[in-house]
Order: structure tokens, then sequence, then C-alpha cells
């Protein structure tokens, strides 16, 4: 139960923080579009006017005053530009007197401009911008009011606001083109600029289930925007001029003050950018062709990606084991990867950096999980058989733990039952610490020859035994070998000086091996009729003249001659059996 719930806990962690928006998987969305956004090449329509800080000194000050401005805008045009956008706002009267201010509100009448509306909190909102909605009228920014222009600037030019909202790691990088009154909508300083340079009166706002889906302008491409109604920027390396150069022949200029202490400075991926700069890079945005925009739909393609990877990375490894988990695993998130790699440099914003953390979470864990249940079973495999199999054999079992199928299994293997004689009467004639000794001798003989012919001591019964060969590795040729493991026995026991005899009983046929025995307690063991005729060849050995009896199976198989015995009656056989020995001077 453990092993299934495990994967279904890891998704719902690891999920709670890409669903819900997490801060930090945020913030780490964010940062990795910055380092894999491609960079863009500007639009060519735009340049940026730098009002500096010699300019400052040049004027005698600031504020510049409003004829000086209106002079600024009659250069502008006289240099040949095709539109002005001061990103600064102008709420008051001019200080000096009321002809600057009908001056540059006639300079600003005579090529299409744009003067700016920052943002604040006080709920006065300008005249709404005329939109035509395509869809249900959902979703958007919502304004929260804006610090206005004088009536008779406002009345001489467009206004957009200049909005620059960071995101939750204090940077700029989306700017909705248009925000929400209750009204209607307002558009943004950059929007409005394209807007004018079309020729355009509307805004045209297709929507759908989640929200605004994308914004058109007459005469420009549909711009993709997320539900909220806002752009990923492009900080391109638009062209910057000064009062002193004023290039501007053939664009749109945008006209802001990089005087110290004049506007403030805004956190952007690229640095610190004053307004200007900032709807200057909202304009090029919008006319760069494959600029990067969040889909409406990135959230549930990032979600899905995530659950089905951290389900695959899980059944990775454990259907394939550790070293081809492992390598599927690797090969799975270098994909995951290169598909977030991908749709970033076509331009459409889908994150899949948590989704890569949580698959080498999962896969970490998977992992651990899958070494520990290996080394546990290594471990189990060699209290189970060190002392009844030889070392190699033991160790190939822990390379190959699949080799040994738990519960049962059904294999042909060939038994052997050994039993001492006259270990009754020769208990009563010695001490028990005597008698222990010598049975200790007497088994470890029979031990050792078992595991030098690759079989298995599978249990000590008393001064009996029971081995096993072929299970529960495969052991070639096993009939002979256990027949040679016999004669080895007997021969040894010979040399041994113990003055004991030794009856032995082999038999070859299909059996179920495995561990057997209750839920609580069990043992690796065999059970069949095969292995009951070896006990039972063993017991027969007591009524022939020899002391290795062998089954016709086994027989058939051997390369050792034998004798052909009279068939003798067994428990649980209907029929008498073949039975054969040896020719050997041991038996």
């Amino acid at each position: 139960m453990t092993k299934y719930l495990i994967p279904f806990l890891l998704l719902v962690l690891l999920g709670l923080p890409l669903i819900y928006e997490a801060t930090p998987t945020e913030v780490l969305k964010l940062k990795t579009f910055d380092a894999l956004i491609p960079e863009q090449e500007p639009s060519g329509y735009f340049t940026v006017l730098n009002i500096t800080d010699d300019d400052i000194n040049r004027e005698g000050g600031y504020p510049l005053s409003r004829q000086r401005l209106a002079e600024i805008q009659k250069k502008i045009i006289d240099k040949g530009g095709i539109g002005v956008g001061w990103v600064v706002t102008f709420p008051n009267k001019g200080r000096l007197s009321t002809n600057g201010d009908k001056a540059f509100a006639d300079s600003l009448a005579q090529i299409p401009s744009v003067l700016a509306m920052f943002e604040n909190d006080k709920g006065i909102y300008p005249k709404t911008t005329g939109t035509v909605i395509l869809g249900e009228d959902v979703g958007g920014t919502l304004a929260t009011g804006v610090t206005q222009n004088i009536p008779i600037l406002a009345s001489s030019t467009n206004q957009g606001i200049a909005v620059a909202r960071p995101e939750v790691d204090s940077l700029v990088r989306r700017i909705p083109l248009l925000l929400r009154t209750p009204d209607g909508f307002v558009p943004a300083f950059g929007t409005e600029v394209l807007k004018i340079l079309a020729g355009a009166s509307t805004y045209v706002i297709k929507t759908n289930d989640n929200g605004l889906e994308e914004i058109r302008v007459r005469g420009l491409p549909p711009v993709p925007v997320d539900s909220l109604g806002r752009k990923w920027i492009s900080f391109v390396n638009t062209p910057q001029t000064d009062l002193a150069t004023m290039d501007v022949e053939g664009r749109f200029v945008f006209v802001g003050f990089t005087a110290k202490g004049v506007m403030p400075q805004l956190s952007t991926p690229v640095g610190y950018l004053e307004p200007h700069k900032i709807q200057a890079a909202l304009a090029e945005s919008i006319l760069i062709e494959g600029s990067p925009y969040v889909p409406d739909y990135a959230l549930a393609v990032e979600v899905g990606l995530f659950t089905f990877s951290v389900l695959f990375v899980w059944l990775l490894l454990h259907l394939f084991g550790i070293t081809w988990g492992v390598v599927f695993f690797s090969i799975t998130m270098a994909s995951t990867a290169y598909y977030g790699y991908w749709t970033i440099q076509q331009g459409v914003l889908i994150d899949v950096t948590w989704t890569l953390i949580s698959q080498f979470i999962t896969g970490a864990v998977a992992f651990y999980l899958r070494f520990r249940e290996q080394y546990k079973l290594r471990q189990q495999i060699k209290k189970q058989f060190e002392h009844y199999l030889d070392p190699r054999q033991v160790k190939q079992l822990q390379d190959n733990p699949e080799l040994l199928k738990l519960g049962g299994d059904r294999r042909r293997c060939t038994f052997l039952f050994t039993d001492v004689r006259g270990f009754t009467s020769l208990s009563e004639k010695l001490e028990p610490e005597e008698v222990t000794e010598i049975m200790n001798k007497t088994l470890t003989i029979q031990s050792n020859a078992v595991k030098k012919y690759g079989g298995m001591v599978d249990k000590y019964i008393g001064d009996a035994m029971m081995a096993i060969f072929n299970a529960p590795v495969d052991l070639p040729n096993h009939e002979e070998k256990a027949v040679l493991a016999a004669l080895e026995i007997m021969e040894n026991m010979k040399d041994s000086d113990l003055g004991i005899e030794i009856g032995l009983g082999i038999n070859t046929g299909d059996a179920v091996i495995g561990n057997l025995g209750s839920e609580t307690r069990f043992d690796y063991t065999a059970i069949g009729d095969a292995v009951n005729l070896a006990a039972r060849l063993e017991s027969a050995t007591k009524e022939t003249d020899k002391n290795l009896l062998i089954g016709e199976a086994t027989a058939e198989k051997i390369n050792i001659p034998v004798h052909v015995l009279m068939p003798i009656r067994v428990k649980g056989k209907a029929e008498p059996i073949n039975i054969y020995s040896p020719i050997h001077p041991s038996v």
C-alpha cells in the first residue's frame, strides 16, 4: 500500500506550489524566462530622447518651463520626428505663465503626440477610449486611479497610463495594454502610441472564458495577452539620443528625464530603467514579430506536464530497475528541459522549471526507496543463504535478486537426503558435548561437499540433512553433481575416523521451491513428490546393502556407471520403483 501511496503524496505536495503559484516557484519561473528569452532587435520605429543632468544644468534647473518644452517639441518636428510621447505628467499649470501651457498645447497638436498619466490610488479615472469586445466582457487589469494632465494639455493630444507594475520579485516584466476602469478601458502609454501611429480610433478586445486573449489595433497584427491583458516586454536596445544631438528623423520619440532625482527608476530584468524607456520597450514589444507572451493555457499545460512526468518518472524507476530507470529518467528530464527551452524560443512562455525540480525530487525518492528495497533484499538473501550456498552463488543472487522468486516457483531439481547411521546409540554412550562435536563435524563434511558441487543445504533435521541442486540458481548437469557430492560425502566420512556410517538418497524431478510457510514465519525449501521420493530412497538404504540409492530420473542423466537394483516399494507409490546405485568403492 505504501509503495502506491508515496507517488500520489509526492504529486499532491509538489503540485501545491505550482497550482497556487507560490512566490518561490513564481520567482523561479520568471528568472528562467529572463535567462532563456532570446534577445530581440529593435523595430526601427522609435527613439528614446533622454533629458540628462547636463541638459537640466544648461536649462537652469528642473522643472523646464512649458515654453521650453514647446520649443523641444517643435525641434523634434523640425528634425523629422513622426510623433512624440512625453512620459511626463503635467497635473498643474506652468509656473511662469499660462502662455507657456498654450504654447506647449499648440505644439502637441501639430504632430501625433501622447502625454503620460501615472497611476495613483485616488480612484480618479480619465475618459475611456473606444473599444470593441469580441466575447464576454471579462478579465483585464483594474486601474486604481491616475494623476491627470491639466485640461488645456489633455484636450490637445492623446493620453495613456504609464503603468509599470512589478512582479513578485519587484521586477517589471509585464504591462497591461489596457486598464479597466468603472466606465470601460483606458490604454497604456505604449499602446496608445501605436494606435495613433496606425491612425486607429478604437481597440478590439478578444476574450475567452479565462479573460482577455488578444488586443487588436487596426493596421497592426493581433497582440496575444494573458487573461489580465498583460504583454510580456522585450527590453530591446532602442536607439537613444539627447537634446544636443536630437537624432530623431523618421521615428516616434519617447521623451523622458534621466537626470538624477527627477523620475524614479524601476527595476527590470535588464537593470534600472526610467518610465519612458519602459514604455518605449512596450511599444517595441507590440511590433516585434514573435515577441514572447504567456498564453492563457500555460498553467494547464504546466500542471498536466508536471502530473504526467512525476508519475512517469516514478513508474520508470520501479518498472526498469535502478540502472535502466536512471537512464530513462535522465532522458525524461532532458526531454522536458528541451521542451521548455523550445517553447520559450518560439515566444510561448510555458515554464518547466518546477516540473524538472519535481522530477528530480520524485526520482531521488524513488531511487532511494528502490535502493533501500534492493539493499534489504540483498541482506535478506545473504542472511538466508550464506550458510547453505557457496559464496559465489550468494553473490550471484545478490546481484540478480530476480533469480529468486519469492513465494514459490516450479523447478526441476535434484534432491539429496542424508542420515547418519547409529547416531541414537552413539548418543547414549557419550556426553552431550562429545555428541555435539561429532555431529558438527559430520554435518560440516556434508555441507562442504554440497557447496563444492554447487548445491544448497536446505535444512538440517537432527542428524539428517536435505540439499537441493539447481535452486535457487541454475546449475548445469545438476543430477551428476548431486551424485558426485554424495560420493565425496561418503569418502570423507570414511577418512574422518569418526566411525560413523551414512545413508544417502538422491532423486530428480519437479517441485515447488521458494519461501514457503505462514505469513509470519517461512523458510526457503522445496515440496513435491520428487522430494518425498528422495527421502524414501534414503530410508531404503537401511533395507539394502547399499549406502547410496538414486532414482531413475537421476540415473538417466549421469555419466557415472550404476548398478541396477531390484525395484522396491515405497510409501505413497502404488507400483514398485526402479532404483540404482553408483559403481564406486565408497558405495
